[in-house]
């Protein structure tokens, strides 16, 4: 019956997902979260990048440095956003490399394919962070909708 069941192609790629997914969990929360700064790292990098991408848009970007925001963006006249490690993106990312290790295919492919689209996705969370700003910075009702 197990054997049968890890014959399937659909189940054993379930079965290898959650499996790797479950040990990159326990290794992201219990070590990597609290003692690596590798949360801390992501997020500056999405911040200065929405901040680059505004700067490019033409907009004058705010620095928050008043140390009661570590991790703050923001068009010159608003409020801005903060943003926390909920909005970082690693758990997308980890998503993302486990299912490409998990479904077949040759792993000289799969060693592009996941930093490549483990850069693809920080860069849109970035685009995403940069949106939110500027909704802010033109209508701050229309975030509580976002």
């Amino acid at each position: 019956m197990l054997k049968q069941f890890l014959s399937n192609p659909f189940f054993r790629f379930i079965f290898r997902s959650s499996g790797i997914y479950l040990i990159w969990y326990f290794l992201y929360e219990f070590y990597l979260k609290e003692h690596s700064g590798f949360d801390e790292w992501v997020i500056d990098s999405a911040c200065r990048i929405a901040d680059g991408i505004l700067t490019i848009l033409g907009f004058q970007v705010v620095d928050f440095g008043d140390g009661s925001f570590h991790h703050h963006v923001g068009i010159e006249g608003s409020r801005g956003v903060t943003i926390g490690s909920p909005c970082d993106g690693i758990v997308l990312f980890a998503l993302f490399a486990v299912f490409i290790i998990s479904f077949p295919g040759r792993w000289k492919h799969r060693l592009w394919y996941i930093p490549a689209g483990i850069l693809l996705l920080h860069f849109m969370n970035a685009l995403r962070i940069a949106a939110l700003a500027w909704i802010m910075f033109y209508n701050e009702s229309w975030l509580q909708f976002n």
